[in-house]
């Protein structure tokens, strides 16, 4: 059956939806995001056309690609009868079964990653050839029950608990499919594999080996770490029904509608790569570089509030990367992107920001900040370094005194500086991370 099942792995987001050939030219999609680029691309070299497709729950880390698929290509929608969506759908019940036309789509509810959380079972007669698991039973895991409402955490992890016992009664021969895996902040905690089988499971996840509920519940709870604010609201968005979205090139602004658009409050995100950031910027600007996890950043830096986002930008970057990756976590303002990028700016003579950037041996005479997950800070950090986490950091919560931010690499602590620069703070940014500190300076960090 694996080989009629495409994995469409979105790096940045750490999920996988699945395309599967249902025979005759037909498919079905699972869990897609309303960036369909390489959806499309995988149907059309296969000469595939998409007519149903399914969602495992309200996702929080994207915008669903279901009622896109429906709108442009004719696609029907499953979902969870628990989800009260408000688009047209086929609301499916515990056990019923949709007809793919030779195969079987059964739901099964498995809440406890949301309240209406359902997988399926991908039929062929009593066999079961696939279950989709999305945010249930994960590689090694399952994923965080803390989404819906902190009030409900334990509800759903108990909920969590009973579903992974549920799928446990599938054969162990079952290939299973998860949406969630490593790098997603819906994972608790993310494994390296994303796709396993019942069997190996049950043989190596230590969750759900565990058949004292209360041990499961305390042992899930103790891994979930934070999670972009943008988690709280695209929820609603799905239920709702992702509307049609702008997906045309990124406007070009002149130097004059860039500096009108940040008087007025704009955010001007730089995706530049963090040495160029360093070299040279507009004055508070934001530094996020295009890379995957962009969509992640930006979510997590910048509020959905409808303040116009404007983007600088290198040439040989994809401009249309930046629009959907800003698209797919609901950023509906893009104001555009400055005309010839940051060397308009810096040829007309006007003010120029630049970050330091400096080496381990440069550290000590700062106030080292580390930005990382505090599970990261946990698994190494320069001695004497302070944690705050990147989506915590502002001039206030930073200790006081000159700062040198850091991390892995150095994207993420510009970002860090980037906020502080403008907020007042002296600010200078390690240089390839905790890592390369400790090869500069021959010590160890401190776990």
């Amino acid at each position: 059956m694996s080989e009629r099942v495409i994995a469409l792995l979105d790096e940045g987001l750490g999920n996988q939806a699945y395309l599967v050939d249902l025979g005759d030219g037909r498919a079905l999609a699972l869990d897609a995001t309303v960036d369909l680029r390489t959806l499309d691309h995988e149907a059309a070299t296969r000469g595939l056309r998409v007519v149903v497709a399914a969602d495992t729950h309200l996702h929080a880390d994207f915008l669903s690609g279901s009622t896109r698929l429906a709108r442009r290509d004719g696609a029907v929608i499953l979902g969870s009868a628990l989800g009260g969506r408000l688009f047209e759908h086929v609301p499916m019940a515990d056990g019923q079964a949709y007809d793919l036309g030779g195969l079987t789509l059964v739901g099964w509810t498995t809440p406890g990653h949301t309240d209406e959380h359902m997988s399926y079972l991908l039929m062929d007669g009593d066999g079961v050839l696939a279950a989709f698991t999305g945010g249930s039973l994960i590689v090694g895991s399952a994923a965080r029950t803390d989404l819906v409402s902190p009030g409900r955490t334990d509800e759903l992890a108990r909920a969590q608990f009973r579903s992974l016992r549920r799928l446990a009664q599938l054969p162990d021969s079952t290939p299973v499919f998860p949406t969630h895996g490593a790098g997603s902040f819906c994972s608790a905690p993310p494994g390296a594999d994303r796709i396993t089988t019942i069997g190996r499971e049950k043989a190596t996840n230590a969750l759900m080996a565990l058949e004292d509920e209360d041990e499961f519940v305390a042992r899930l709870l103790a891994s979930l770490g934070t999670y972009p604010p943008y988690f709280r609201r695209l929820g609603a968005v799905n239920r709702d029904g992702v509307p049609d979205l702008d997906t045309g090139p990124l406007a070009r602004l002149g130097l004059r509608e860039l500096r009108s658009l940040h008087a007025s409050g704009a955010e001007i995100v730089d995706v530049r790569p963090s040495d160029q950031f360093a070299a040279g910027h507009v004055p508070g600007s934001l530094a996020i570089a295009l890379r995957p996890v962009l969509a992640t950043w930006l979510g997590w830096m910048v509020p959905d509030d409808g303040t116009p986002l404007a983007f600088v930008r290198n040439g040989d970057q994809d401009p249309e990367e930046i629009v959907w990756q800003a698209r797919k976590v609901g950023y509906g303002n893009l104001a555009g992107e400055l005309d010839g990028g940051f060397a308009t700016w810096a040829d007309a003579g006007l003010p120029v920001g630049r970050t330091p950037l400096v080496d381990g041996h440069a550290v000590a005479g700062a106030v080292p900040l580390d930005i990382r997950q505090a599970n990261e800070f946990a698994s190494g950090h320069v001695p004497g370094a302070v944690n705050v986490e990147l989506g915590d950091v502002t001039a206030e919560r930073a200790p006081a005194g000159s700062l040198v931010t850091m991390c892995g690499g150095s994207d993420r602590a510009m970002t860090a500086a980037s906020v502080l620069e403008r907020e007042g703070r002296e600010v200078s940014v390690l240089e390839g991370g905790t890592g390369a500190w400790a090869r500069a300076t021959g010590q160890e960090l401190v776990t």
